[in-house]
């Protein structure tokens, strides 16, 4: 068995659930205020732990109250190796605005991601291994995540990246990247098709050896070596959507450093992220252990 080797940001996820989006300019009430630790490199690293294979993380958080929170949060998820790298920003938080279909909208702020450096994630990725599957986000810098990727890919390891949020230009990284798993407005933004399956293609002929584009209720449309295959969603009453894709993305890693074939692997991380979809919150809604094991028995009947 291999392992996950997670690198991105851990934060404090705000949740406020609105009847709608505000408009410029406008106050609008929500209910249901909650924190909770969160960060899409956070939320994947716990669900990939969560499903028994060997999880290490490295994230950048800050020195204050609310890093010292995070680090708690995490000491209990059974990790196999943790490293939090303070640096002198307060600690990353995210807003997510849940609307009452389910579906989210997320504003962040990153000084912390944004202060890890070349050096670190160079450090980062010379623990990894062939048999490994490293995984990384759109949080940290261009520099950083194009030094982990790089790093991970010479030394024989399964490289997955999760661009999100865009916020600078991923094009450059995806010749170094094995998996790639966006979201179909990310597809987009990226490639400049709005087509899914044209996207994959695009994401391909960049380099990518298996481009995946999740679709929501619409399952996933997966591209691996020239064969297009669209895997639905289990059908489902979705409560709130946020931290669907990083379930998914955790997931996925897992199973192929288990030893999964890509089809088993897509179905498992399916079925995660089904389970998210139907609670409120990210964290609080991440599939526990005995939920990931009634999966995995249900699929291996």
């Amino acid at each position: 068995m291999g392992r996950v080797l997670v690198l991105g940001n851990a934060a404090l996820d705000l949740t406020l659930r609105l009847p709608r989006l505000p408009l410029q300019g406008e106050t609008l009430l929500g209910d249901s205020a909650g924190s909770a630790p969160g960060g899409k490199g956070l939320n994947q690293a716990v669900a990939a732990a969560r499903t028994g294979v060997p999880v290490i993380f490295h994230a950048p958080i800050g020195l204050d109250a609310q890093g010292e929170e995070i680090a708690a949060a995490l000491k209990v998820e059974g990790l196999a190796g943790l490293e939090l790298h303070r640096v002198p920003h307060p600690t990353d938080f995210s807003l997510l605005m849940v609307l009452p279909d389910g579906e989210n909208s997320i504003a962040s702020a990153g000084s912390c991601a944004a202060a890890f450096t070349e050096a670190m994630a160079q450090t980062f990725a010379a623990t990894a291994g062939p048999g490994d599957v490293v995984v990384l986000q759109g949080n940290l810098t261009s520099a950083s995540t194009r030094a982990a990727l790089v790093g991970a890919s010479a030394r024989g390891a399964i490289t997955l990246f999760n661009p999100a949020p865009l916020w600078w230009n991923v094009k450059p990284l995806l010749p170094h990247c094995d998996i790639v798993v966006v979201n179909s407005g990310e597809a987009e933004t990226i490639t400049g098709f709005s087509q899914p399956a044209e996207a994959a293609a695009a994401l391909c002929d960049h380099g990518v050896a298996f481009a995946i584009v999740t679709l929501g209720a619409g399952g996933c449309l997966a591209l691996d070596n020239g064969t297009l295959r669209h895997y639905l969603a289990p059908r489902i009453e979705a409560v709130d959507t946020t931290g669907c894709g990083d379930t998914f993305c955790g997931v996925l890693a897992a199973m192929l450093a288990e030893g999964r074939d890509r089809e088993q692997s897509v179905t498992l991380a399916q079925s995660a992220a089904a389970l998210t979809a139907q609670r409120p919150g990210a964290f609080a809604a991440l599939p526990s252990r005995a939920e990931f094991a009634a999966l995995v028995a249900q699929m291996d009947l």
